[in-house]
């Protein structure tokens, strides 16, 4: 039986990796259970999995949610605020940790789980693209193997899995096109949060959804899947495909394709890792081809979504500017979804930030904290002053 602590245990991945395990109870534990915010949600889980420490991020909530856990009967430990949290991957015993805090808000806590011999399943791409050298070669002193969650990231494991790399030649992840794809720039101007979070496909929390609008997303993928496969820039690629139901396609040097297909259910991917290298079987739903009836496939207008051009250039340069690609646009997503920044004026503040966006690599976490308080810097001010 495989022991497990969730990152973002309240949050959609972690619910989706909570559905798993309930369909394999013999097949794993619950360990501990660790969320930023959601006290009430988390109090919940805390009762069906009475042997799990807990965490809860947020100072604020701690004492409300030390009152719910209270009126239940369990054995395991609770810990309130980031340090807690921290205390939790530290000290519990663990084969699996679900990385899905999304944001930056899970650097730390996943860098210490990179420490403990486990396997980390990663949703949070931000990790990658914030300090991804630094991660990955933490968690190959720590012994660590990470796995990738994220549908595009899981479908290139499998369409690249037993075949060589040396014979790759293009790498394309797909993207929905989000809730704006047919929007005009003038209506774009006008999009609101309530627009951004519709998106038509997948449902996501709303940093993500967000993400997803303007494209960014795909951008943080590219650079994701720059660490996790160790791939140029120049070999990979993005399509748009509304329907979602190519996840990824590998194209080799002989121009054969390797697509995976599936349907948009974050359970899907979750449950691949969770087994690898098994295969297990699944109550999900079945992609029927007849009734999808087409595929269709576009290049992303990068004139209306300039964003992804933006991150893709910060992967290209590498070394602290993707981080400061990423913290720019995690702080413009927060001014635009608090409604203090239009939804274009997201790209232009993000445009603004790495216009001062400087080199070199990190040698410490403590930089990575450094470059993200500048880009919010910045981000801060271009919105103060349009």
């Amino acid at each position: 039986m495989k022991r497990i602590v969730i990152l973002g245990a309240t949050g959609s991945v972690g619910s989706n990796t909570l559905a798993v395990i309930r369909e394999h109870p013999d097949d794993f534990q619950v360990v501990g259970l660790i969320a930023g915010r959601g006290g009430e949600r988390l109090a919940k889980l805390a009762g069906e999995f009475p042997d799990a420490a807990v965490a809860l991020g947020r100072h604020a909530d701690s004492a409300a949610f030390a009152r719910l856990l209270r009126k239940s009967d369990r054995k395991g430990v609770f810990f309130a605020g980031p340090e807690g949290a921290l205390e939790v991957i530290k000290t519990v015993d663990f084969d699996i940790c679900v990385a899905a805090i999304s944001g930056t808000a899970g650097l730390d806590l996943t860098f210490a789980a990179a420490n403990r011999k486990a396997r980390i399943l990663l949703a949070n791409k931000e990790i990658l693209v914030s300090a991804g050298r630094l991660f990955m070669d933490a968690a190959a002193a720590g012994g660590a193997e990470v796995l990738p969650v994220d549908s595009e990231h899981a479908a290139l494991w499998q369409c690249l899995k037993e075949r060589h790399r040396k014979d790759l030649e293009r790498l394309i992840i797909t993207a929905s096109g989000g809730p704006f794809l047919n929007w005009s720039a003038k209506r774009l101007a006008r999009a609101t949060p309530e627009d951004a979070l519709k998106h038509p496909v997948w449902r996501m929390g709303a940093k993500i959804s967000v993400d997803s609008a303007t494209l960014a997303n795909k951008a943080l993928e590219l650079i994701e899947a720059h660490h996790l496969f160790g791939l140029s820039f120049d070999v990979m690629d993005t399509l748009v495909h509304p329907q979602s139901a190519i996840h990824a396609i590998a194209e080799f040097i002989d121009g054969s394709l390797v697509a995976h297909l599936g349907i948009c259910d974050m359970r899907q991917p979750i449950a691949y890792m969770l087994f690898h290298p098994e295969r297990r079987p699944t109550r999900l739903p079945r992609l029927d081809l007849a009734v999808l009836a087409r595929l269709d496939f576009a290049r992303p207008d990068r004139t209306r979504f300039p964003l992804l051009d933006l991150g893709i250039e910060a992967g290209r340069r590498g070394g602290k500017h993707p981080a400061f690609f990423n913290a720019a646009n995690e702080t413009a997503v927060e001014l635009f979804l608090a409604r203090r920044l239009s939804f274009t004026g997201i790209a232009q503040a993000v445009g603004k930030a790495l216009e001062k966006s400087e080199g070199g690599e990190f040698t410490s976490m403590a930089e990575v904290g450094e470059t993200h308080a500048r880009a919010k810097r910045l981000v801060m001010e271009f919105a103060a002053n349009a």
